[in-house]
């Protein structure tokens, strides 16, 4: 199935991501519908703002919505919630869905749209994953602040890239984001831990580091080198064609992000939930259900878990 000429396309979590890409979509005159919560009020109000290096935009009034229902049945669906309420999805998507619209997840970790073919079958075969591979906070309500990169990599869930993979591929280079389309998914989903684990998980068990704290540190700059060289070893285990330098072309990346938060280091300082099991715990699950154990994401893992637990009873 092709999309239309100008899809109606749902933002679902109007978050750093979901801001900053619907943003762009809807500068460049497609039709964009925000789902937000806590910023409706502000936004309503004062529109949406980005900050970017790519150039600010402001949206003054963009058609933004309270519920799901609003919105209405749609072509496309962007979903930029964390993986950690996943269940929110059950009962914001009915009210998007007709036959053919695409869920496009574009959350972090693995097992995302997994989840999304067991709770919604009728719509498995339309269901694709986006790697936004992009420095992004929300700093402010209604303001996000994008400092570096910003590349999109789309796939299918079930099977090969379709024509409407690159349809909504070209909506994006039209507005102004880079994409690309892989044929694998899967892989894809793998080049992304190698440096969502190490930078995400570090900065918290560390200590609230960024990312150049991190890498100013040696020490800690060897364990992330070491860390990707064991998720690149494990993904190419399952079959993912990940190159060995992949660990120097990402650390090489990052020094050009300066002093970078990643997003969970911001939502463990909040008092958030942390994307726990869909960063660390599922990779770790497939690692070893393939009889390849990731020893050292293992360890990362228990040490964040120790970390939740303190914030939890107030340990500093």
């Amino acid at each position: 199935m092709n999309l239309p000429s100008n899809p109606r396309i749902a933002v679902i979590g109007t978050g750093a991501v979901g801001g900053y890409y619907g943003a762009r979509l809807a500068e460049a005159g497609q039709d964009i519908h925000f789902l937000l919560r806590s910023d409706f009020e502000h936004v309503a109000e004062y529109g949406l703002t980005i900050r970017s290096i790519d150039g600010d935009l402001h949206l003054p009034r963009p058609a933004i919505h309270s519920s799901t229902a609003s919105i209405g049945l749609c072509d496309v669906v962007l979903i930029a919630l964390k993986s950690t309420v996943n269940d929110a999805l059950l009962d914001l998507l009915p009210p998007l869905l007709k036959p053919g619209t695409l869920l496009v997840t574009l959350q972090n970790g693995l097992g995302n749209e997994d989840f999304l073919a067991h709770h919604f079958s009728a719509h498995a075969d339309s269901i694709l994953g986006g790697l936004c591979f992009v420095c992004i906070n929300r700093v402010a309500p209604g303001v996000i602040h994008h400092i570096a990169q910003g590349l999109i990599t789309l796939g299918e869930h079930a099977g090969p890239a379709l024509p409407r993979t690159h349809q909504l591929a070209a909506a994006l280079a039209a507005a102004g984001i880079p994409c690309s389309v892989d044929g694998s998914l899967a892989r894809s989903r793998w080049k992304k831990l190698v440096w969502n684990i190490p930078f995400n998980g570090l900065s918290i068990a560390a200590g609230g580091l960024d990312t150049a704290a991190i890498l100013a540190d040696p020490a800690l700059a060897e364990l992330v080198r070491e860390l990707m060289q064991e998720i690149i070893a494990t993904a190419q285990h399952l079959g993912h064609d990940l190159p060995a330098t992949l660990a120097d072309d990402m650390i090489a990346r990052t020094r050009t992000m300066t002093q970078y938060k990643p997003s969970s280091l911001i939502d463990f300082l909040a008092g958030h939930e942390v994307e726990i099991d869909a960063i660390w715990a599922e990779p770790c699950r497939r690692a070893r259900a393939a009889g390849h154990p990731m020893l050292r994401v293992e360890t990362l893992l228990q040490l964040l878990r120790s970390r939740l637990h303190q914030r939890e009873l107030g340990v500093r």
